[in-house]
């Protein structure tokens, strides 16, 4: 059973007519000359940290492809558990998806333990950078899943959540989503939540929250907070951007940004773009500052070519709402297990030192683990 499957069962694909043409296109396209940039391989010498504060493990991925996420340095990454768009369920299935989910992923990383290990602490990034494994950590994009309910945080804490994003893209009990015509900020009971995550020792992230519910949660908590996986909307504005606003006051309440490597977010043009994902990443470091930046891509770590079944795999996954024209939705030279030696060789292309490249690349979010998880 694929990750995904059993969350989100075989949704409706409406656009299933017209899937066939698109893909005959996308893949002339993608094939087009247009592969994957090959970065410089990373140096086990230097041993830099690499991170994914919001990514994507499929059972999917042959030992191959993880020998190769792998052989990129990559040490750490926090993982969606349960269906984010849980506005579609009730709160007993939202409850329900994320927990087997999360036992899914135990079994898993078990499964695969000559790669992977769980991830509660910062001490087990630690491990798994001397044991050249990957620490997977649990994040639910949504809080629906608590049921309104407090001593439901201690329960998942009990699991191994250790990240929650207040919202998904529309109101609920603690606040609003981006998405949202007319939502609110914090609520009294998102309050509570933030207090109480804040005691256990859970980060609070506002991935997909509105500006007000993230304003209002950077001032309400008493911990740093995350943004794990957005982009900068002074450079492109869309309801999953940031304003400088939000990212000035993150850091200064020493809260760590991660920008994401979803090309719609930035551009709708779909290739020969890339230098774009750069330019937010840069935008974000002069407004924030070089110590409160990272990585959060969303992204799959396959080598990715649009088919129908593909497609197909998108529409179901993503639900009834997704334009499947918006494919592909990453940058085509980031799309392989190895991309993160292209962002390291971009950054410093850029002006960074190999310092502050490894900052942005994980030693931000290494730094915000330990400080929140310990």
């Amino acid at each position: 059973m694929k990750r995904r499957d059993f969350v989100l069962g075989a949704a409706a694909l409406p656009m299933m007519m017209t899937m066939g043409n698109m893909a005959q296109a996308q893949q002339r396209l993608t094939n087009d000359g247009r592969s994957a940039l090959v970065g410089k391989p990373w140096d086990a010498k230097r041993n830099a940290f690499v991170m994914d504060a919001m990514g994507e493990i499929r059972d999917t991925f042959s030992d191959e492809l993880i020998e190769e996420i792998l052989a990129a340095g990559m040490r750490a990454i926090t993982v969606t558990c349960g269906n984010p768009r849980q506005q579609n369920q009730s709160s007993e299935q939202n409850f329900q998806s994320s927990l087997e989910e999360m036992l899914w992923f135990d079994r898993h990383i078990a499964e695969k333990s000559q790669y992977y290990l769980k991830g509660t602490t910062s001490a087990d990034i630690d491990r798994a950078r001397a044991e050249g494994k990957m620490a997977i950590f649990y994040l639910t994009q949504n809080s629906a899943h608590f049921m309104a309910d407090l001593d439901n945080v201690d329960a998942f804490y009990g699991v191994g959540q250790r990240s929650c994003q207040l919202t998904y893209n529309y109101q609920n009990y603690s606040g609003s989503g981006c998405m949202e015509r007319h939502g609110s900020g914090v609520t009294d009971f998102g309050a509570l939540l933030i207090e109480k995550l804040n005691d256990v020792g859970m980060m609070v992230d506002l991935s997909h929250a509105n500006v007000q519910t993230t304003l209002d949660a950077i001032e309400i908590s008493d911990k740093p907070i995350q943004i794990s996986h957005t982009t900068c909307d002074a450079l492109n504005s869309n309801p999953r951007a940031m304003p400088d606003v939000v990212l000035k006051n993150l850091a200064d309440k020493n809260g760590v940004v991660g920008i994401t490597q979803m090309r719609t977010f930035m551009t709708l043009e779909r290739y020969g773009m890339v230098e774009l994902y750069f330019d937010h990443i840069m935008h974000a470091i002069n407004v924030a500052g070089i110590d409160h930046v990272g990585i959060g891509s969303d992204r799959d770590h396959r080598r990715l070519v649009v088919t129908d079944e593909y497609l197909a795999e998108m529409q179901r996954e993503q639900g009834e709402r997704f334009d499947i024209r918006r494919v592909p939705l990453y940058f085509e030279e980031l799309n392989s297990p190895r991309r993160m030696e292209v962002v390291w060789d971009k950054l410093l292309e850029r002006g960074l030192s190999e310092d502050d490249v490894e900052k942005v690349t994980g030693i931000n979010f290494y730094n915000h683990y330990k400080n929140i998880l310990g």
